[in-house]
């Protein structure tokens, strides 16, 4: 019921109120217009809401734009993080991609998966300023190779019983960092530069991004056919999700970037784009693993941690020990191709992701860095340039950006170590390209606006917040989440007899259902804030002990 109030007028002119009871209906009810003076309300050419398509496709292209500006609005990099993996309690189910898994003609399925165009680079160098520095270097490196070898004779006398990737690994980590230690030392003195960088010892190296373009399993297929108004999409490219998991032997970086070896012109070429390799089919078809975690990118130190960009990276090929001579040579030289593209990649992914981009927010600068894949004997110089970050869904076929990643070929340091522990058949071409790498100045400077775009101006970094409560909860889950730990509950598990006796048969119609099966709860769907929350003892409730604030609040982005 609606009361009115009239006013009625008097003799005397002025006015009384009377109620009088007047039923309205809601279908009736109107709002009265009020007169607006503003200007804002009102523009010189007419403005429509915009007319979306509400089909299938375009509705679900739509959600996923909506979810990615959600993460690019997203104010720290942790809490990016935490956002990309908040649909998965348990993990999502990744491709394992490690230097110690390189399938046969493997390079081709990579270049998809990092949208990487390979270039070979020239293994002669030749500069007046080089050949002084060689002449000067030479007879330390030399020294530190002797050294290197004698030390792992004294610490592995019977090395016959190790095993052949162990063996390897051991002696080019040991060669590894003696020659990087003689070559600043020398090098120093010349480089402001190499007295600036910060030298990682097998640093944790990980990436997260999604793939488009690729065709669908079979399960899933099926499962779309069986649905009528599905079947016209049954057959639509899926998207893969790649967790790259590395450990190079010894990881230099620096404050300052490399400077871009490619033109602007160079970095979007929409013909080059289409003629990049595709491998449309599972990668499990090439020999890769799946598994389920969440999704980490790990540049070897924490977000907060400077200095943040990679200079260099050292990467061992132990791996190339026990590759079948059957793949031939061709095969050979192409894995360690591959081995280098998918390492630089993820390391500048990590790194483009720690100043707030991810496989959803493209990169908006180049980014660059060096890789050398070595044994201790035998050595390849490449390196490579982070264009863009956009390969999933769509923007793989979309996106006329490409990476660039250019290697020399495989070069002999020396030819062997005799019985004295003396180096026989030193290659000074090496050691060239080894200064080479070590005298490139880093001198790109970015402001913090261009740097980064997608980062509040004030608030950075989890530690960035005032909020202690709020501090703390996020620096826990992040790091929680980048330790990939088994939860404390396990996924629920469907039993043999479950499987036989409630789901293939009916044969137990009346006990009751309490299960997560029979419930339709689907435990891979459960969110990351689906927990319960920690519980505040009466005695620390900071409203007194008769508070009903009993559970501490969360703070996910």
């Amino acid at each position: 019921m609606f009361i009115a109030r009239c006013r009625t007028p008097l003799r005397s002119g002025l006015f009384t109120f009377s109620q009088k009871s007047v039923y309205i209906k809601r279908q009736q009810s109107q709002l009265v217009a009020q007169n607006s003076t503003s200007n804002d309300d009102y523009t010189e050419i007419p403005q429509y809401p915009p007319i979306h398509d509400l089909s299938f496709r375009p509705r679900k292209e739509r959600e996923s734009q909506n979810w990615h500006e959600e993460i690019m609005k997203v104010p720290t990099v942790e809490e990016k993080m935490i956002k990309i993996n908040m649909p998965r309690y348990y993990g999502y189910k990744v491709v394992d991609l490690h230097d110690r898994c390189l399938p046969y003609n493997c390079l081709p399925a990579l270049q998809h998966y990092t949208r990487t165009v390979f270039e070979k680079m020239s293994s002669k160098v030749s500069d007046e300023i080089l050949e002084n520095q060689v002449e000067i270097v030479r007879a330390d490196i030399q020294d530190a190779i002797e050294t290197a070898c004698d030390c792992f004779r004294l610490k592995y006398p019977i090395s016959s019983e190790l095993d052949l990737i162990e063996r390897d690994q051991l002696l080019s980590q040991t060669i590894v960092e003696q020659i990087n230690r003689a070559l600043i030392n020398v090098l120093a003195a010349d480089y402001q530069h190499l007295q600036e960088v910060e030298v990682d010892y097998n640093p944790r190296h990980e990436a997260f991004w999604a793939v488009g373009g690729i065709k669908p399993p079979r399960n899933i297929v099926k499962s779309k056919e069986g649905h009528k108004w599905q079947k016209e999409f049954a057959k639509d490219p899926v998207d893969r999700l790649m967790q790259y998991r590395g450990s190079p032997l010894l990881a230099l970086r620096h404050r300052f970037q490399l400077a871009p070896w490619k033109e602007e012109t160079e970095i979007e070429n929409p013909k080059l784009a289409e003629k990049l390799p595709r491998y449309e089919l599972d990668p499990v078809t090439l020999g890769f693993t799946k598994s389920y975690r969440h999704g980490t990118n790990t540049a070897g130190y924490w977000p907060s941690n400077l200095p943040g960009f990679g200079y260099l990276s050292y990467q061992s090929r132990a791996v190339m020990q026990i590759r079948p001579a059957s793949y031939g040579a061709d095969d050979f030289k192409d894995a360690l191709h591959a081995q280098a593209i998918q390492s630089g990649f993820a390391w500048l992914l990590a790194q483009a992701n720690y100043n707030g981009f991810n496989t959803y927010s493209e990169l908006t600068y180049p980014m660059n860095s060096q890789t050398i894949v070595t044994n201790g004997r035998s050595w390849s110089f490449y390196e490579y340039q982070l264009n863009t970050l956009l390969t999933n869904s769509n923007q793989i076929d979309r996106n006329p950006k490409v990476n660039y990643c250019r290697g020399t070929e495989e070069l002999n340091l020396y030819e062997a170590i005799d019985e004295n522990g003396k180096i026989k058949g030193f290659n000074d071409l090496v050691l060239r390209h080894l200064i080479k790498f070590y005298t490139k100045i880093p001198n790109i400077q970015r402001s913090a606006a261009e740097l980064q775009p997608y980062l509040n101006a004030q608030i950075k970094r989890i530690a960035d917040y005032a909020d202690d409560e709020k501090r703390d909860f996020l620096d826990k889950t992040y790091k929680y989440l980048a330790s990939n730990r088994s939860r404390h509950l396990e996924l629920p598990e469907i039993y043999l007899w479950e499987k036989i006796y409630k789901i293939d048969n009916k044969t137990r119609p009346l006990e009751a259902r309490r299960r997560f099966f029979e419930l339709n709860i689907n435990p891979w769907r459960r969110t990351l804030d689906q927990h319960q929350k920690e519980y505040i003892p009466k005695v620390l409730r900071p409203e007194g002990p008769k508070s009903k604030k009993k559970w501490k609040p969360t703070y996910y982005p």
